[in-house]
């Protein structure tokens, strides 16, 4: 039986007022709002805390009409290096439980934490151990919104506010949802909520049985979107490679021609996305890999990754085998598989080397790491002076979609190449 996906959406509560009432705590307990120069009273509401808002101030506001509502408003610049290293911070938080992080915005966060409730406990165990570290360490509140989900997540975390979490399951989400108004589902604006309330869609519940086809015909593909959303069938995962200047992860991951079930074929897929993390990892000079990353995509779209830790690495066979290892560990025999995604993350310039002797492990009688490490550069050297397909492993000439295929180029969806012709 495939495991239930656990989501968390986080999104902490008047995050730049909060922030400046922790830098000035004689600001806790007043109506607050960040905005541009104080003195100079011009400019726009960036942020308020839960006292303005009881005197119905916005963000947006101006802070002349903000002034209006309450007289005795505190006001403070915006300090924005304090935000992010606050968010950073929070963020430090979150890895203590998962490393599946997507960065929504400066304060929001999805997290995938499907791995980690044999660990914690259950999502909202995990989601309130989250609540109460912020709060304790840091001085902020966060809500969290825990689902099967990103959508329902981001959705339970706007129902309770603040410093608080809302569990939206497949047992109650009808009960909880359904009578809110269409706008707060996410992707549905002021625009499009106008044009569904012209055809009798008010609430989420009524969105959900509205005809897909009209749908489509009046918004086009996010017509379809919303109305996916609304039933809870959204299986987007956490995207938690973000690229950036400073390289925390390298992968790859690909869609199978077909769903997969023999696991010859599937370590013939895991090799060639491992020598593309492997041809990654190197060029980016990050040091060797500790941990190894396993995404899988059943071929009734659901997902699930795991994660392990591996003797620190660049190369591709190491790589290749704990990926499969991980594989035969959680997929039983027969498991349709529709996409594969292999990512190596903990890198470390420092490491050891594994072998002192450099050429063969006496004791295992195998080649060492820096003899392995040695054959592929001398293969690498090769694919640059005369082409990629030039020098291909043996287990994947046993795939004809994966002959001559260039791995570094795969992406999610690539139309597979062409084997090169002789």
């Amino acid at each position: 039986m495939q495991r239930e996906r656990v989501i968390l959406h986080s999104d902490l509560n008047n995050f730049f007022a909060s922030v400046e009432c922790v830098l000035n705590p004689e600001l806790k307990g007043k109506p607050l709002i960040v905005c541009g120069d104080p003195k100079k009273r011009h400019g726009v509401v960036l942020a308020k805390n839960e006292e303005a808002k009881k005197y119905g101030i916005k963000t947006g506001d101006t802070v002349y009409s903000a002034l209006d509502k309450c007289p005795d408003l505190q006001m403070v610049q915006s300090h924005h290096p304090e935000y992010v290293r606050f968010s950073a911070l929070v963020k430090e938080i979150y890895g203590r439980f998962t490393e599946q992080i997507e960065e929504r915005s400066i304060d929001e966060c999805a997290l995938d934490v499907t791995e980690s409730v044999q660990l914690f406990g259950d999502g909202e165990t995990i989601a309130h151990k989250i609540r109460k570290a912020i709060k304790e360490e840091l001085g902020v509140t966060v809500s969290v919104g825990v689902s099967f989900n990103k959508v329902f997540a981001k959705l339970a975390s706007e129902m309770k506010k603040p410093d608080a979490v809302t569990v939206l399951t497949r047992e109650n989400y009808k009960q909880k949802i359904y009578g809110l108004p269409v706008t707060d589902l996410w992707l549905v604006g002021g625009s499009m909520a106008q044009k569904l309330h012209r055809y009798g869609i008010k609430t989420i519940g009524q969105l959900t049985e509205s005809d897909e086809e009209l749908l489509i015909r009046v918004f086009g593909k996010r017509g379809r979107q919303v109305w996916v959303y609304a039933r809870g069938e959204d299986d987007e995962p956490v995207h938690w490679q973000k690229e950036n200047t400073d390289t925390k992860s390298v992968g790859n991951s690909a869609t199978l021609p077909k769903d997969a079930t023999d696991r010859e074929e599937i370590k013939r897929w895991l090799y060639a996305l491992s020598e593309s993390v492997s041809t990654r990892l190197k060029k980016a000079n990050v040091g060797r890999a500790s941990t190894l990353h396993l995404i899988v995509r059943y071929a009734d779209l659901r997902f699930d990754s795991w994660q392990t830790k591996i003797p620190p690495t660049t190369l591709c066979g190491d790589i290749a085998k704990g990926a499969y290892e991980l594989f035969c560990k959680h997929c039983p025999l027969g498991t349709k598989i529709r996409l594969l995604g292999v990512t190596v993350s903990g890198f470390d310039y420092q490491v050891e080397q594994l072998s002192l002797l450099g050429m063969v492990d006496e004791e295992e009688g195998k080649m060492s790491y820096e003899k392995k490490e040695r054959v592929e550069s001398a293969v690498a050297k090769l694919r640059e002076k005369y082409g990629y397909a030039s020098v291909q492993r043996g287990l994947v000439l046993h795939d004809e979609h994966l002959d001559g295929l260039d791995v570094r180029g795969l992406k999610v969806g690539d139309e597979h190449k062409e084997k090169n012709k002789k």
